[in-house]
């Protein structure tokens, strides 16, 4: 099952700005593609004005064995592009393939 993970850095003056925008695409994410399972992480006590963010995607196996296809990734980046206004510099997607647990 694909799965994506993406990376990027904010500003610590942006974080709580960001924090609602990037909440507020990944509900309206999970309600465009049902089964889609989306979060955010944050490094912690990182020092400087900058703050290491990470959102994962994957999708319930029983809407979509294969999990993030291209269509779902395009949208994820597009909503990003519109959504997320305080971030600094590129997102970095990186694609996993879940293994048996």
């Amino acid at each position: 099952m694909r799965e994506l993970y993406v990376y990027y850095r904010v500003p610590a003056a942006a974080a709580a700005r960001t924090e609602r925008e990037l909440a507020e695409m990944q509900t309206c994410l999970r309600a465009a593609h049902p089964g889609l399972r989306a979060r955010w992480l944050r490094r912690p006590a990182e020092a400087g004005d900058m703050q290491t963010w990470m959102e994962t995607y994957a999708v319930d196996p029983g809407v979509a064995p294969a999990g993030v296809d291209s269509a779902l990734e395009q949208a994820i980046e597009c909503a990003a592009a519109e959504r997320l206004t305080g971030i600094a510099g590129p997102r970095h997607v990186e694609v996993f393939l879940a293994c048996a647990s």
